[in-house]
């Protein structure tokens, strides 16, 4: 388990902020995301800090790779090979699953980045390539819905008079054509194949699975608890998927104290905080796990805001007290309370 320490280059787009601040719904601006290079961010006391870089990169911080995300890589390196000459019914695919907040949709966007610069790396001169296509189930979600979000990613252009036949097959054959080889799906436990919409696109997804020679990874909340697998359409991605859980860290066992601590230091390492006193975030690992219960997205936030906080009362330093003024959010709040009582000092 690492942080990437490290913070993002332009990779060469024409407005570095609008990319920053844009969420991820075309392949122009994903494609500008990938070609983005992590770049070691300077020492602590670097001139070039002022307080406006110090807040944007403690706003933005560092990638947080967790044993579950090391864990869906490699399950995603052996789905690839496996798929490489299986017909559309033979393709197998993953779901990751968890709780809200314990990083599956970081975890797409980063399995997706990694194989995307690795293709690129490979085939440097190689044009109207795109090895890989995001989408999210819509919450009013239809089969014709499911295909305009592909749609709309890839840049087609989309009309009301355009039946649901005639957009998926242009985004059948605008995958084919770029090559497309890996397909991330997310929110898909919205998905309720109990209800004729829900039916009717799971049914639309298993055609374009089975249409676009690609490796498909599904992602969203408690997805093996979801009616996604429920019935006989369930069954058939059940058969076809294999599930991946991405659970909160724990703090129980040696083994993980001893990752939960070694997580913890490699984010004090990222921190850019010149009076900050060192092995401080590791020395409170328990009040940190109580705060957080392991939750990646509440663990991110507690620390992003508590270093934002020591720069804008001056402190430059995250201490224990720091810490305990943090609101985190409802769902951490209470777990907090739920908690057994532990030591936390």
């Amino acid at each position: 388990m690492a942080a990437v320490v490290g913070f993002a280059d332009d990779g060469g787009f024409a407005d570095k902020e609008l990319l920053a601040l844009s969420p991820i719904t075309n392949c122009t601006l994903w494609q500008a995301y990938t070609g983005q290079a992590r770049r070691p961010a300077p020492p602590v006391h670097d001139l070039s800090w002022n307080r406006k870089a110090l807040l944007e990169y403690h706003s933005e911080f560092v990638m947080l790779k967790t044993g579950s995300m090391e864990q869906a890589l490699q399950q995603l390196k052996l789905l690839l090979l496996l798929n490489n000459r299986q017909q559309g019914t033979a393709r197998r695919g993953l779901i990751i699953s968890g709780p809200p907040g314990a990083g599956k949709s970081t975890t797409l966007m980063e399995l997706g980045r990694e194989f995307e610069r690795n293709e690129r790396r490979r085939s440097p001169g190689r044009t109207n390539y795109l090895p890989v296509v995001f989408a999210a189930i819509p919450p009013s979600y239809t089969p014709k819905g499911l295909v305009m979000q592909f749609a709309r990613f890839l840049g087609i252009p989309l009309h009301s008079r355009m039946t649901e036949t005639v957009i998926t097959d242009a985004v059948c054959h605008v995958l084919y054509e770029r090559r497309t080889r890996l397909v991330f799906i997310d929110d898909v436990h919205l998905l309720n194949t109990r209800t004729q919409p829900g039916a009717d696109t799971s049914d639309q997804l298993k055609t374009l699975a089975e249409r676009v020679p690609a490796t498909f990874v599904l992602a969203g909340v408690d997805v093996e608890r979801s009616p996604l697998l429920t019935g006989p359409r369930g069954a058939q991605l059940a058969a076809r998927f294999k599930m991946l859980r991405t659970p909160p860290l724990m703090n129980g066992t040696a083994e993980q104290k001893a990752m939960w601590r070694k997580l913890l230091g490699d984010m004090e390492l990222a921190l850019r905080l010149s009076r900050h006193r060192p092995g401080t975030l590791v020395r409170h690992a328990d009040y940190i796990h109580l705060r957080t219960q392991g939750v990646m997205a509440s663990l991110s936030a507690l620390i992003r805001e508590a270093a934002i906080s020591s720069l804008e009362d001056g402190s430059h330093a995250i201490t224990k007290k720091l810490l305990s003024q943090v609101v985190l959010d409802i769902q951490a709040t209470n777990a907090q309370r739920a908690a057994p009582g532990r030591k936390t000092a």
